[in-house]
């Protein structure tokens, strides 16, 4: 009997495949995204270190000044506001892993709004 995968396991396999070339250093690390229905999260990750230098997400802040992660205007806003985070620590370039989703909509708001602030990728 054939058993069929979910959408997030045939997802969790394609970034297993990712994550096989992809590498953080601590010249070059790793802006990882994690995007659930509600929210959008966000790491940059020194892979060699096994050390998460910033984060950020959409979920953070008091209740009543949240706004919800699951639009694209959340996701600009996170991808200005991990840039930001990220350059206060010294960190300009990184790898962009985009965690298995297909590069639209949310994930792609994100990465826009990161090179608009101003990291490289």
């Amino acid at each position: 009997m054939l058993t069929r995968k979910s959408k997030n396991q045939k997802r969790e396999h394609i970034h297993e495949r990712i994550r096989k070339k992809l590498r953080g250093t601590a010249e070059r690390p790793r802006l990882n995204i994690y995007r659930s229905l509600n929210h959008i999260y966000a790491q940059v990750i020194d892979d060699l270190q096994g050390q998460t230098l910033v984060s950020a997400s959409s979920a953070e802040g008091k209740k009543e000044d949240r706004r919800t992660g699951g639009n694209v205007a959340a996701a600009k806003a996170l991808g200005k506001t991990i840039a930001e985070r990220a350059r206060a620590k010294g960190v300009s370039k990184v790898v962009f892993d985009r965690g298995g989703y297909i590069y639209h909509g949310r994930v792609k708001a994100l990465a826009d709004a990161a090179r608009e602030a101003g990291l490289q990728f």
